[in-house]
Parts: C-alpha cells; sequence; structure tokens
C-alpha cells in the first residue's frame, strides 16, 4: 500500500456516508443474503446497479449461482435487520418477512426500497467483487421514513450522527 495504513484507508473511507442494503437472492429455493455498504447505481441506460461483495462472503456465491440479486434499501429503524444480515451461519430469514421478487430473489418486509437484478458481470477488484447488475424491477415501498446510514464505523440517522 502507499504512504497510509489499512486502518488510516479504513478510517479515511469512513467519513464518507453511505446507506446500507440487504443484497438477497435465491439458489434453489433457499434465500440467502448480506449486508452491504458497497452498492450504488451505475448507469440509467441501460438501467445497472454496481453492488462489491467481500471475496471471503458466503453468501455472495448462491447469488451468483443464482444469476440475480435483489437490494434492498433499509429503512432508519432496521439496523436490527442490518446485524442478522451481517453474520454468517445462521438462518437469516427467520426473523423476517419476505416475498420473492420478478427474479425470485428475496424482497423483505419493511425495506424502503427495493431493486432486483439479474447479474449481468463481476470484476475482481481486490479482497472484493465488482457484480454489474441489470435492472429487472424495482419499486419505492415507504417514502415515508429515512434511510439506515453507516458513517465513521456507526449506523444512524440523517442528521443523527
Amino acid at each position: 500500500m502507499g504512504h497510509f495504513d489499512e486502518q488510516e484507508f479504513r478510517t479515511t473511507i469512513g467519513h464518507f456516508a453511505t446507506g446500507v442494503v440487504i443484497a438477497t437472492g435465491c439458489l434453489e429455493g433457499e434465500p440467502s443474503g448480506f449486508t452491504a455498504q458497497s452498492f450504488s447505481s451505475l448507469s440509467l441506460d441501460p438501467p445497472l446497479v454496481a453492488l462489491c461483495p467481500a471475496k471471503a462472503s458466503t453468501s455472495w456465491p448462491k447469488l451468483r449461482e443464482s444469476g440475480h440479486f435483489c437490494i434492498n434499501i433499509l429503512g432508519e429503524d432496521q439496523q436490527s435487520v442490518c446485524d442478522i444480515f451481517a453474520q454468517t451461519g445462521i438462518d437469516k430469514f427467520t426473523e423476517i418477512g419476505w416475498q420473492p421478487g420478478e427474479t425470485g430473489s428475496p424482497v423483505l418486509a419493511g425495506v424502503l426500497a427495493y431493486i432486483d437484478c439479474e447479474l449481468a458481470l463481476e470484476h475482481d477488484a481486490g479482497d472484493h467483487i465488482i457484480a454489474i447488475g441489470r435492472v429487472k424491477d424495482l419499486a419505492v415501498l415507504d417514502a415515508n421514513r429515512g434511510p439506515l446510514m453507516f458513517f465513521r464505523g456507526g449506523y444512524g440517522r440523517l442528521g443523527k450522527f
């Protein structure tokens, strides 16, 4: 690395506030998902998004194999959902309701919005993967709450950090 260490890099990047999403998928009838902050819109024409799962993720390979993923945008009151999906080795879907989206990927109950995608491309990116999704369906489900935000290593609401 340059003239900085990993902690300095993490601390500096932590000053960029992000929303929090849950990426979900369904492989052979079994739902899977994980918490992510590395997500962004990429293109309007065609409609594309980018998701950056860690290579160490145990959930991403299932989403990759399914060929689809759904981005569930969390509301400011959904940190508990975020915490569940940040864990490994548990059944994350027993504690939250969901329904299959257009691609079959889970749309979680209570989210602000969702973006259901077909996996279009993957690129190697250090210890992460850049996954490009072609948007197949999307909707705003609740326009009255604010987003769950991540900033300086913690969760909060807009104006509440």
